[in-house]
């Protein structure tokens, strides 16, 4: 699977009781399907997925699904503490049509706690390691949709576990919400050596498990035009399907990077898309330093880069912020389920002011 170009990761939209509201959750999928997004996240950090109950996070796999536009590669954050509970998930997202699952690092490990991390002995850390490997690689041999590795600010995954992890040939890719540029390099130049074809459309965008079963559908039957000038019965008469013409690319390991604020620098550094949550209110405005980049105008692509930083520094700050900035920009954000909390007024009044410049 290609993981070229922007996905946006999903909020989750809940209603005034927390119940979910999945009639908004698909309008925002259906408004962020017209957009020039490469593929959606469902259910990162920022969709508050462990305040979810398993039934629910089954009903927001499912509503995403059925609301996005049959390009739109469709990633499922399915992370759970054990490898049969994500496996489980895996399984449900495969049935669905999701073309990849994101996995990140079970709240039992500590490698990211200074404090926890402190308190162990070696020989415990070395046990977590271990245990971390055999989690994802578990996962990537047992799913029957390929593995998304995720890291970001509350739980990252090891430099050396990455580069191993990434060997895994069903294992595509990483996003990273807090790596820097010189760490996502180091990530690159150590996996350099990996190469995988994967299946892209005559201009390289990705193909999607949605594409190739929309292209195997036979089509609406037609009624042909003698039968209705003529007294003979009426002859049902069924086009040619147009089969979906495909080809294949080399890849390498793919990095997104999942951090507004250094879009730019994970660019240069070698991230094959993007994945900022600070996108999930402002779509247009992190495409926009992604065309700019490819287009090779740097003074566009720094001013682009630099527009956005102080409103991705507050709206990504929480989720009720993220939120309240997707109903300044006309996507339904709604209140957080508690306990977390919307923002406060001063942090309102300045998203406001800061998010007057990135309308969609």
């Amino acid at each position: 699977m290609l993981l070229e170009g922007l996905h946006i990761p999903l909020t989750t939209p809940f209603h005034p009781d927390a119940r979910l509201n999945l009639p908004k959750l698909a309008a925002n999928v259906e408004r962020y399907s017209k957009s020039p997004a490469a593929g959606l996240i469902v259910l990162v950090p920022q969709g508050e997925p462990t305040l979810l109950t398993d039934d629910e996070t089954r009903e927001v796999l499912r509503a995403a699904a059925q609301a996005a536009a049959p390009e739109k590669v469709l990633i499922a954050g399915i992370t759970r503490d054990s490898v049969r509970a994500t496996l489980a998930l895996a399984e449900f997202a495969a049935e669905l049509l999701y073309d990849a699952i994101l996995v990140g690092v079970p709240s039992i490990f500590a490698f990211d706690r200074p404090a926890a991390a402190a308190a162990a002995s070696e020989q415990s850390r070395s046990t977590q390691r271990r245990e971390l490997l055999l989690y994802f690689q578990t996962i990537a041999d047992r799913s029957p949709l390929p593995v998304v590795l995720f890291s970001h600010r509350d739980h990252r995954i090891p430099l050396e576990a990455t580069v191993e992890l990434a060997a895994h040939p069903n294992i595509l890719g990483l996003l990273d919400g807090a790596a820097s540029p010189a760490e996502i390099e180091a990530i690159l130049r150590r996996t350099a050596t990996i190469k995988r074809e994967v299946t892209v459309t005559t201009v390289f965008r990705a193909v999607t498990a949605r594409m190739k079963i929309a292209a195997g559908r036979a089509p609406a039957t037609l009624v042909s035009a003698t039968s209705l000038t003529a007294s003979a019965t009426a002859a049902a008469e069924t086009p040619p399907t147009q089969p979906l013409r495909t080809r294949t690319k080399t890849v390498g390991f793919q990095v997104l990077a999942g951090n507004a604020q250094t879009i730019l620098d994970a660019l240069r550094t070698g991230a094959v898309g993007i994945a900022p949550a600070f996108a999930a209110c402002a779509p247009q405005a992190c495409y926009e330093i992604l065309a700019a980049w490819k287009d090779d105008d740097q003074p566009l692509t720094e001013e682009k880069q630099a527009r956005l930083c102080a409103a991705a520094r507050l709206a990504e700050d929480s989720a009720g912020n993220l939120k309240f900035a997707c109903d300044l920009n006309g996507y339904f954000g709604g209140r957080p389920r508690l306990p977390q909390l919307p923002p406060t007024g001063i942090q309102r009044a300045a998203l406001e002011q800061l998010m007057k410049q990135l309308r969609n």
